[in-house]
């Protein structure tokens, strides 16, 4: 299946120089696994993970970017955001606390890099979703203390949350969390084939 999967981490600050590389990595694994990238459609660290993404030549998903803006020239001249690194850019029009709603509610899976305020919330978002959620360990910023907070702070899922210090193995780990999750479930390419359910009925 191709699963959406969300890297979300700092767009500023000092993890953004000392992680950018994992990030990097992180947005290249998703694609050679054949996935869609989702991100804030910002800079930093989901930046350079879309330029991870987009540096695989012959990947199969796509990277989609979930912009605070309402349109292109907001996105551009307002924020000042990038946009050569998406196949897509969803306009939210909901600014940055509304689109980190928009973004987590929109994924499969979530992986925090380093990470600030903006990441915490989006990593709340995404426990109280139930997504899966990975956490890359020694990224810095959040990424290192979300299991002092979360053995700390109750949370649903916290304990299902995924820590790994190699990117690609966090990668794989929240694949194989996601084909756990979606065993019941049966996708040829048709909307209508889901096992035990047909087109019509419930």
């Amino acid at each position: 299946m191709r699963y959406q999967i969300c890297v979300s981490g700092a767009a500023n600050g000092i993890t953004v120089a000392s992680s950018h590389q994992l990030a990097h990595t992180l947005g290249k694994e998703v694609a050679e696994a054949g996935k869609t990238l989702l991100t804030g459609a910002t800079v930093g660290l989901p930046h350079y993970a879309a330029m991870g993404f987009v540096s695989v030549k012959a990947r199969k998903g796509v990277s989609v970017g979930f912009s605070p803006a309402s349109s292109f020239r907001e996105h551009v001249a307002t924020y000042r955001l990038p946009t050569k690194e998406f196949d897509y850019i969803n306009f939210t029009g909901m600014q940055y606390v509304g689109r980190d709603v928009h973004l987590v509610r929109s994924c499969d899976a979530i992986i925090t890099i380093g990470g600030r305020m903006g990441s915490l919330h989006e990593l709340s978002t995404a426990l109280e979703s139930r997504k899966v959620c990975g956490v890359l360990v020694g990224s810095g910023g959040l990424a290192d203390y979300a299991r002092t907070l979360l053995q700390n702070v109750e949370a649903p899922g916290a304990k299902d949350v995924i820590f790994e210090t190699d990117p690609k193995k966090l990668v794989k780990s929240v694949i194989k969390a996601l084909d756990k999750k979606y065993a019941d479930f049966e996708h040829n390419g048709m909307d209508d084939h889901i096992t035990g359910v047909r087109a019509g009925q419930g």
